[in-house]
């Protein structure tokens, strides 16, 4: 009897095992209804750095280049088919879809995290949520599932010598878009809700405190292809699976040790203090 009692419970332990090996084989699946600023931050490296620690992904991006929040909402109103759907599955390989509209990508898979973002320009004005944001999440959470995560990406400020037209809004200054940018999406999370912001703005600033300085952008507003673009994919990846990041085993080729160390530091730091520019000058 108490050897088949024996038998009973480690059959049970195993089954547990086995849950827990299922468990963590689970796909995520992210969504971002952006831009070119979501393009830079999860097109490229988030997959990998999710498979560098075991976790399956299926990445989508929802694009139109300087696509406000304002613009989601008119598509969102009239089912416009006005995007391409970059969509990376689990295998890294990426596919687009061109003329598709919110409600068929939003339908396409059972998303377990979504994110919405503000254009560039406008990214530090809150008013410009105030008027947009609350329509859209009531059309995005009314087609998800109750279990979806609604997140807020938190854009970047140009860099010092950008020559963007938008800058203007900021009087052509850094840390001033920068202090905007954080306070509107602060103040937009916690007016509607939205309980996880994905900091990329804040870990790029980090990282222009760095020996990098304000080398992250390639043409004064979008980010370098590779350190720009790994900080903000390394943002994503802690916020999102509370890995620390920092260690991770991947990194772009051509990106040195120095860089890559620079950016999981940015990234991390980042996450622990969305808000608040780090220092990293003297840790590297």
């Amino acid at each position: 009897m108490k050897q088949y009692r024996n038998v009973v419970i480690g059959m049970f332990i195993l089954l547990l095992l086995a849950g827990g090996a299922y468990a963590q084989q689970k796909t995520v699946r992210i969504l971002a209804i952006g831009n070119s600023f979501s393009q830079d931050a999860v097109e490229q490296y988030l997959h990998e750095l999710a498979e560098a620690e075991g976790i399956s992904t299926i990445i989508g991006n929802m694009f139109i280049g300087g696509c406000s929040l304002e613009r989601h909402v008119k598509n969102a109103r009239h089912n416009a088919p006005a995007y391409a759907y970059r969509k990376i599955g689990t295998d890294g390989k990426k596919q687009e879809k061109g003329k598709m509209s919110l409600e068929a990508v939003l339908a396409d898979e059972d998303w377990d995290y979504v994110s919405l973002q503000q254009a560039s320009p406008f990214s530090g004005m809150y008013e410009t949520y105030e008027a947009s944001l609350p329509e859209l999440i009531e059309y995005v959470k009314a087609r998800l599932p109750k279990k979806t995560k609604l997140m807020l990406h938190q854009t970047w400020a140009y860099a010092s010598t950008s020559k963007h037209s938008g800058f203007k809004n900021y009087n052509c200054n850094q840390l001033t878009m920068y202090q905007a940018i954080a306070d509107a999406v602060k103040k937009a999370a916690k007016v509607n809700r939205i309980k996880i912001v994905i900091p990329s703005g804040t870990a790029i600033q980090n990282a222009r405190t760095s020996f990098i300085g304000d080398h992250l952008n390639r043409d004064g507003y979008h980010l370098d292809v590779k350190v720009g673009r790994y900080t903000a994919a390394c943002t994503w990846f802690e916020r999102i699976f509370k890995h620390n990041v920092v260690g991770n085993p991947y990194a772009p080729e051509g990106l040195d040790e120095a860089r890559k160390t620079v950016a999981q530091q940015a990234a991390h730091a980042a996450v622990r203090h969305p808000y608040k520019v780090t220092d990293l000058s003297i840790a590297n």
